[in-house]
This record gives C-alpha cells, structure tokens and sequence, in this order.
C-alpha cells in the first residue's frame, strides 16, 4: 500500500511537470521571420537572438521584442554649401540605403541602440552621421576630383562612416552620389574645355569619316559600273547565241513541221475515203431497215384501226341507250315536278287573292273612316272660325270708332320705334349749321307720315279722317253737354 501510495504521488509530480512543460512550450514558443530579429531576454545573462528560426520564450521571466533587418532608404543631403579643399563650396545629393547588422556583436549594439524605436527614429540618426562624414571627406578632396570621381568619393564616405555607424549597430549597404551643386557655376565651367576638346575630336573624326565614306563610294560606284558594264556586255554576247540557236532550231521546226503536214494531209484524205464508204453502206442499210419497219407499223396501225372502230361503236351504243333511259327519266321526273308546282303555286295564288281582298276591305274601311273624321274636323274649325268672325264684328260694332283708334294709338309707338330703330345703329351724329336739330325731328315726323299715307293706300283707311271726324264728334258732344248744363241751370234757380 505504502508503495502504491510513492507511486501515485511521482506520477502525479510527473503529470505536474509535463503540464507545465506543454504550457512553457504552447505559451512560450516564438517564430521569427528572416527580415526579423526577435531579442529574447530576461534570466539569460545576454540576451539570445532569433532570425528567422523558431524559439523558447519562458512565461512571466523573459520577454520578447523586434529589430527590423530590413533596408533604411536616406536620401543625404549637405544642409548647407561645404567648401572643399580648393576652397569652392558645394552641396552634395547623396542616396545610402542602411540596415541593422546581423553580425552577433553588431546587433546587440542595435538592440541596445533602437530597441522598439521607429524606421523614421533609425533614418534620422543615420542620416545625420552620414552628413557629417560627408562633409569631412568634402572638405578633403578637391572639386575637379570629386566631380570626375564619384565613386571614389563615394567609398571615401561609406569608409569614414561605417565605423560610426557600426558602433550604433548598423551597415551601410549602398552609397551614391546623385548630385554636385555650386553656386557659381564653377562645375559647369569644368565642362567647357572638355566639351571644346570633344567637340573639336568629333568634328575631325566626323571630317575623317567623311572622307573615306567618299573615298569608298567613288571606289564601290567605280567597282558597281564596271560590272555593269560587264555584265552587259556578256548578255549581249548572250542573247546573240540565243538568236542565232532559235533560228536554226526553228528551220529545223519548219522543216520537221511540212513533212508533218504532208503525211497528215495523205493520212487525213484516206480517212476521208474509208468514211465515206462506211457512210453509204450504212446508208443503205438504214434505209432497207426503215422499209421494213414502215411495213410493221402499217400492220399494226390496221389491226388498231380495226379494234379501235368495233370498241367505238359498241361503246356508243351503250352511251345512245344509256342517254336514252336516262332523258326518258329526267321527262317523267319534270313533269311530275311541274304538276306539283302546279298545285301549289295554284293554292299561293288564291291564298295571296284572299289577302288582297281582305286588305282591301280594310283599306276603304280606313279611308271611310279617315274621311269621315276630317270631316267632322273641318266641320268644328269652320263653325269656331264663323263663331270668332261674329263675335269680332259684334265687338267692332259696338265699339265703333272708339276701338278703331284705340288699337291705332297702340300700333303708333310701336311704328314710331320701327321708325327710329335705324338711328340706334350711328354711333355718332355730327351736325352743322343752325335748326339741325328740328330739322332731324322734321324729318323722322315725315318718315311716319310716309307710313300712314302708305296705310291708307294699301287698306283704305284715312287716318287722318278718322281722327278729325272723331275728334269733331268729341267736340259736338261736349258743346251739346254744356249747353244742356246751361239751360237745366237757371231752372234749378227758378
């Protein structure tokens, strides 16, 4: 039991240890990529370094940080003119590219120096060192040297700075000269005798050039016209040969070509010949088969004209029969059809005389009726007409003249408007002169007096008289009132 219970407990202190084994492993296993340095310090005396390979970081007792290894771009510029040592002063354009070293020793400098800093912290500082050794070596050489010299005065620098920089932990990958500038155009000045030199070698070399380029046409024209010359020469002698063989071997032709016509006219003629043989004995024969063959055909048409006229008659024999039943047919069919037409059309007609009559009835029914009640109407009209003439000419009678001028005193203002009724559509009415005005009435009075008198043309009736008559029996009737007047008076004062 005892030993059970020493057991148990190794193997739980084990299982402890390997526990805490696989969380230091899962929680402190670290990988760092080859542009990459990862410093891991803590209880390590010097701090170990990772690039790109993987590694153990203890939990809670080290820690871990970076270091970029990859390039620092820095464009070193002189931030002011630097005389150099022919006293001319420059400014100087210079493009470095900087790293932090790998090299062991080199890189804990860099982690002591820019642990956690920035690329732009790393730039700045490099920079800096850059500048100011390339103001020295500047200040050292003079300007013709450094001008036909760049790289020399490039390694000057990179060589005075990297020991500086080595000492921050960093290297100098590259360094390049972009540009020298003066104020004064001393560099440019430089370049004129180079470039008069230049100019003067280029303008011999260009004259010599010239001249053997002239030298080797007038050699290549002469080389070019002789073989012209030549060769001209040998394709006339050429085409002489040609001539003289195309006539010989034409003769040869013309020879060989007339005994080929000859025998071809002897060959052609006893072809003829045999042809004309062979073509009347065919004829012959052709003509003897087409006796015999007229003589089958007349055979044969006869026997076909034979049984052609038997078929003919016998077949209409049958058709005259056959028409024959068939017309007697169609007789009996007809005249029954046209008796029952007959009948009926018989039957329509008295139908039809029957509806005509009673149509007829009463149509003069209609019209006696019709005739009767215009009749009556014309009657009832006439006496309401008679009627209204006799009450109207009592009426007239009794008013006498009194109506008569009543209905004219009607009529007159309406004449009298009819008659002005033309002034409503002036406008305006300009008069001169004096006694226009009564002149306008006089003349409007004439118009109605026109108007009675065309009255009195048309129907007879003076109305003038009428109104003096009237007007006299008004005044009679009142003389007779006042005189009765006078004469009941005295009496009634008696």
């Amino acid at each position: 039991m005892d030993v059970l219970v020493e057991n148990l407990g190794i193997i739980v202190c084990a299982a402890v240890v390997l526990a805490l084994v696989i969380v230091v492993l899962v929680t402190g296993y670290v990988k760092a990529s080859p542009d990459t340095a990862l410093i891991i310090s803590g209880i390590r005396k010097r701090p170990k370094v990772l690039i790109g390979k993987a590694g153990i970081k203890i939990p809670f007792f080290e820690r871990k940080d970076e270091l970029n290894l990859q390039l620092i771009p820095i464009d070193v510029k002189t931030s002011s003119a630097v005389p150099t040592a022919d006293y001319i002063n420059i400014r100087v354009d210079a493009a470095v590219n900087v790293k932090i070293s790998d090299n062991e020793g080199r890189l804990n400098l860099a982690a002591q120096n820019f642990l956690n800093k920035t690329v732009d912290y790393i730039a700045q500082v490099a920079r800096e060192v850059l500048e100011g050794n390339m103001r020295e070596i500047v200040g050292k050489m003079n300007l013709e040297e450094m001008v036909s010299d760049r790289q020399k005065f490039a390694t000057l620098v990179k060589e005075n700075a990297e020991p500086d920089l080595a000492a921050m932990g960093l290297d100098i990958v590259s360094f390049n000269v972009q540009n020298f500038v003066d104020g004064n155009g001393v560099i440019e000045n430089l370049g004129v005798d180079n470039i008069v030199k230049i100019q003067k070698n280029a303008a011999i070399s260009r004259a010599e050039s010239e001249k053997e380029i002239a030298k080797a046409q007038a050699q290549a024209e002469k080389e070019a016209n002789d073989a012209r010359v030549n060769a001209q020469t040998e394709i006339a002698m050429k085409q002489n040969d040609l001539a003289i063989k195309k006539a010989e071997l034409k003769r040869v032709a013309d020879s060989k070509q007339a005994e080929a016509d000859a025998a071809y006219q002897i060959q052609q003629e006893e072809q003829r010949k045999t042809i004309e043989i062979t073509t009347a004995d065919a004829n012959i024969a052709k003509q003897e088969k087409e006796i015999l063959l007229k003589r089958k055909e007349a055979e044969v048409m006869e026997q076909a004209l034979d049984a052609q006229v038997k078929k003919k008659a016998e077949a209409e024999k049958f058709a005259r029969q056959q028409n024959a039943d068939a017309e007697l047919y169609e007789r009996q069919r007809d005249a029954e059809a046209k008796k029952f037409e007959t009948e009926k059309e018989a039957e329509a007609q008295k139908a039809k005389a029957d509806a005509d009559k009673y149509a007829k009835e009463q149509e003069a029914e209609a019209v006696r009726t019709k005739g009767l009640a215009e009749a009556e109407a014309i009657k009832a009209k006439a006496l309401a007409e008679a009627e209204g003439i006799e009450k109207k000419a009592e009426a007239m009678t009794k008013m006498g003249r009194a109506a008569v001028l009543e209905m004219y005193f009607k009529a007159l203002p309406e004449v009298v408007k009819n008659v002005a009724e033309p002034l409503n559509n002036v406008d305006r009415i300009t008069m001169y002169g004096e006694g226009n005005s009564a002149k306008l009435m006089k003349d409007i009075m004439g118009t109605l007096t026109q108007v009675t008198d065309g009255l009195k043309e048309s129907t007879g009736v003076d109305l003038q008289a009428v109104l003096s008559g009237f007007m006299g029996g008004r005044m009679a009737a009142g003389k007779d009132d006042s005189g009765s007047q006078e004469q009941t008076a005295p009496g009634e004062n008696k």
